[in-house]
């Protein structure tokens, strides 16, 4: 397999639906950044080595504040600090760190992920209803097909700042299964070069956009019926459900197609994997054709495809890797995942990027700035001889009530130790 020598990550855009439409983020606010002094240490530079397998200048450091900045925004808690600040990519850039993200645009009240890629319907009615319970925002979303209607409902808990599902699309697969097919059957994205590009743009030399926009056939089911019933569905109607799945592969497959085209240089299915939910069979079986096609198709472009990662992860590693998958987001290791950092390096291969290496366990453990030091210390230590494939960030998101200080300590550990 061949890959890139040169990347043109300046690129261009899109508008993604989820199940829900989401819509780009707001307006940006320019900040004071204070500059790296060594050369080829910019944001960009490094993440493009990093891309490219090439060790960079130092360490990424790409952290993901988008929850914990939204939630103290929601509740009118921002530090002084920061009162400038407008958006997560405001944040970032005020702690001079490096962006590798796919959720600087997202607005996170309607969709977990997207914001470039619009979905468009053939022969299928969509409706949405959008009100407010108490201090919670309740969107519910139809879809009238000529086989029923299918509705879902989800909810933006104010509380936590967190969108939760509360009413799969399908609830009840025996009688809707054809409704369901008509569903996805109907369905194709259009992605928005020129949205990317702005988006790319705000950006700057501070690091590359991340297109995340897909999902696999197997998140698919996950989001429509949930994972119970998609073992169900599975078991009960095996060639109908390839059938759908590979209907909706092949229209995810012409996004990413879009996506290379425009020059993205990174983009990511949302599957939240993990082998509770996504057990190696399940990945062989519903979701290898997907990445191993979406890959192929990023490297013939000069892009890179990466799969979010949410849990356990071991008994993936070696499979994900062999199918031609760029990296991981967000690997955590014990107590929320199952692998050390170390050992999912040997695991995926020479070639395999591995971001993370800040869970929630972390944040919440370590208080002061002397534990602070010395676990990022010892981190990028061990993980030296992979700097050319690894970016220090959060193995998921940064927890809501995490203390500003605690952000400024792990900036400031890896600014002493990168």
């Amino acid at each position: 397999m061949s890959f890139p020598q040169r990347w043109e990550p300046r690129a261009k855009n899109a508008d993604f639906g989820f199940l829900l439409p989401a819509f780009a983020g707001t307006g940006f606010a320019a900040v004071t950044v204070v500059k790296m002094s060594i050369p080829g240490s910019s944001g960009i530079e490094v993440v493009e080595a990093v891309l490219k397998r090439e060790t960079p200048a130092r360490f990424v450091f790409a952290p993901n504040y988008w929850q914990w900045f939204a939630h103290q925004q929601n509740h009118n808690t921002v530090p002084e600090e920061i009162a400038h600040c407008r958006t997560q990519l405001d944040l970032i850039k005020y702690l001079a760190l490096d962006v590798f993200s796919r959720n600087t645009y997202c607005d996170q009240k309607r969709c977990w992920f997207g914001g470039l890629a619009k979905p468009i319907f053939d022969g299928v009615e969509v409706s949405v209803n959008e009100y407010r319970q108490g201090s919670d925002r309740v969107f519910e979303k139809t879809y009238q097909t000529k086989a029923g209607n299918l509705t879902e409902r989800l909810r933006y808990v104010a509380d936590g700042s967190t969108l939760v599902q509360e009413k799969f699309p399908v609830d009840d697969y025996n009688s809707q299964l054809d409704a369901f097919e008509q569903l996805v059957s109907a369905r194709r994205w259009e992605f928005s070069a020129d949205q990317y590009a702005r988006q790319q743009q705000k950006v700057g030399d501070d690091g590359i956009v991340v297109a995340g926009e897909l999902f696999s056939p197997l998140k698919l089911l996950h989001i429509s019926l949930g994972a119970v019933d998609t073992t169900y569905l599975i078991t009960d109607y095996p060639d109908r459900t390839r059938d759908i799945l590979s209907i909706h592969e092949q229209a995810q497959l012409d996004l990413v197609r879009q996506m290379a085209r425009a020059n993205v240089p990174a983009m990511i299915a949302m599957d939240n994997l993990d082998t509770m939910f996504h057990s190696p069979s399940y990945v062989e079986n519903y979701s290898a054709s997907f990445y191993e096609k979406a890959g192929r198709i990023c490297h013939e472009h000069g892009s890179t495809f990466f799969i979010h990662a949410c849990g356990q992860q071991k008994d993936n590693l070696k499979l994900i890797s062999s199918l031609g998958v760029d990296g991981l987001e967000g690997v955590a290791f014990p107590p929320i995942g199952d692998v050390e950092l170390t050992e999912a390096m040997e695991l995926s291969g020479d070639r395999f990027i591995i971001t993370g290496g800040i869970s929630a366990a972390e944040i919440e453990e370590l208080t002061t700035k002397k534990q602070i030091f010395g676990y990022v210390k010892n981190l990028l230590e061990v993980m030296q001889p992979y700097k050319h494939r690894f970016m220090l960030s959060a193995s998921c998101n940064t927890p809501i009530n995490t203390p500003w200080e605690t952000i400024k300590l792990f900036r400031d550990a890896w600014l002493e130790y990168k």
